[in-house]
């Protein structure tokens, strides 16, 4: 692997630090780019999506769900690439790695608000130290000690340190520029989303759909699809029916049980990716029984993930035994569990635990989680385990596990970098936000520390590869699978682009005449 030093990056945009350790496979009946090019006949697009947002707010929640939103809403300072997950500059015309710890960025000049205020450096810094309020978000800014303003076009942020992450974080909803003015007024984000996106919030109809309008001022050129729904349909085979029928035209979530039929519906286009993400039964580790490691083990290794994935996903995923994705470069197998049901009884007897005082609810948040849960609750009866399925709706699954209100629970995360997703599904200052089990060990905050504050790839990952094997020691939760992504529309939708974690460019997205 080719050794790279932060201190060397260039002020010129191609300096982007790369912090995605890998590339994605396209495995799908289209490519996972359609054409991108010029206007259309249409102007409007209607989509569905099975969760509705937690908040339009940039600052008020970690939800895939609200990711989506808000990147139509508002513009961050850098974004993830398309081809990669790299950042690329977005709001930033340059920037410069001072030192080691310093960092100076120059803005775009004339960028616009939706409430047509000019971007300024005094708008940059208000909104990154405003996120850093916020206990959902600031675990992608907390590091800046000093966020300050040079002149009117450019900030300086100083870090306590090295710090690998800085331009991942940036791209981060949370770290989305908003006007000052309005931030000092108390403006409320939510109900009236004013950012420097692609789109203007119409209205938000709670629990049916969410309506925008194309901002015609958008520094990259207004958006060729005027009009944009977004449909909260949250029934896989609901939102294929829909599809089919006319009613919508993009599926984000597409119903793995339905996939090879939309393929085959020649009105319509399927596209299929491996995807970062990675899911898990989520053990609440403060919770008797699932405090102890060797029930932990137990549960895992009784878990049939092939049969989850066939069940749960149509097939379309990869078991699951690390703790972390195994697309990552650092992950490693060592002390990770596999499929053995007499292992799993051995770790029960190792563990002094009584099996059947480990009782709890599996919650779900989709059809695809509940499958899931539904083969987990068959495998740990195997060992004496008793679990219910609890259905619930996306916004009380956000809330419960994010505040450790639950037991078990089917979930996931999606990063652009292993070090991102370590520090947020297991560094212990991210319970309440993202560490959903609770894990707090000194080890791994220490050896994340550490990575983030190594600068040379190699180095860092193998600093990777010792925290891999002690996540797998830990078994903080259950790997479950790594899913493909699938995203269904109709055909004469061009300009689609996706990237691995999943986001779309909709300002490029237009309709074939």
């Amino acid at each position: 692997m080719r050794k790279r030093n932060l201190r060397a990056i260039s002020l010129l945009l191609a300096g982007v630090m790369s912090l995605g350790l890998f590339a994605g496979c396209s495995k799908d009946s289209g490519d996972k780019k359609s054409d991108n090019g010029g206007g259309g006949a249409k102007d409007s697009i209607v989509i569905a999506t099975m969760g509705e947002t937690p908040s339009l707010s940039p600052t008020e929640h970690n939800a895939v769900a609200g990711d989506y939103m808000n990147q139509l809403n508002y513009a961050t300072l850098f974004r993830s690439g398309v081809d990669n997950l790299d950042p690329e500059p977005y709001l930033v015309d340059s920037y410069e790695n001072v030192d080691e710890s310093t960092w100076h960025f120059k803005i775009k000049e004339g960028v616009k608000f939706h409430n047509g205020d000019t971007m300024t450096a005094d708008d940059v810094v208000a909104s990154l130290q405003w996120a850093q309020g916020f206990a959902e978000v600031n675990l992608y800014n907390k590091n800046f000690v000093s966020i300050s303003k040079v002149d009117d076009l450019t900030v300086e942020i100083k870090t306590d340190g090295p710090d690998a992450m800085v331009l991942s974080n940036l791209c981060h909803h949370g770290n989305a520029i908003v006007p000052k003015k309005l931030i000092d007024e108390g403006h409320d984000f939510n109900e009236s989303p004013i950012g420097a996106g692609p789109y203007k919030l119409v209205e938000w109809k709670r629990g049916d759909s969410i309506e925008f309008e194309a901002f015609e001022d958008f520094f990259l050129g207004a958006p060729k699809i005027k009009h944009m729904t977004w449909k909260i349909i949250p029934e896989g085979s609901s939102r294929t029916i829909a599809l089919e029928a006319g009613e919508i035209d993009f599926i984000i979530e597409v119903e793995a049980m339905d996939a090879d039929r939309l393929k085959e519906n020649s009105d319509l286009k399927v596209i299929s990716f491996e995807h970062t993400s990675h899911n898990w039964l989520m053990l609440n580790n403060e919770k008797p029984g699932l405090d102890n490691q060797d029930v932990r083990h137990a549960i895992n290794s009784a878990i049939d993930k092939e049969s989850v994935v066939t069940v749960a996903y149509n097939g379309l995923a990869t078991p699951s035994w690390t703790a972390t994705p195994s697309n990552f470069a650092g992950t490693t197998d060592e002390n990770a569990d596999t499929y053995d049901v007499e292992k799993a009884k051995e770790y029960l007897d190792a563990s002094g635990v009584d099996p059947a005082s480990v009782k709890f609810s599996i919650i779900c948040s989709d059809d695809t989680k509940k499958r899931a849960g539904e083969v987990i609750q068959a495998n740990l009866k195997e060992i004496g385990i008793n679990c219910e399925i609890e259905s619930m709706d996306l916004a009380t699954y956000l809330s419960a596990t994010a505040e450790g209100d639950y037991t078990a629970a089917i979930g996931g995360y999606t990063s652009s970098s292993l070090l991102s997703y370590v520090v947020g599904v297991y560094h212990s200052s991210s319970i309440n936000a993202s560490n959903k089990t609770r894990l707090v060990d000194a080890e791994v905050d220490a050896l994340i520390d550490q990575a983030k504050a190594t600068l040379d790839e190699d180095e860092q990952v193998a600093i990777f590869e010792k925290l891999s094997a002690r996540l797998n020691l830990l078994c903080s939760q259950a790997p479950l699978y790594q899913p493909l992504t699938l995203r269904a529309y109709k055909a004469g939708l061009e300009g689609v682009e996706v990237n691995d974690s999943g986001s779309i460019r909709f300002e490029n997205v237009y309709w074939a005449e």
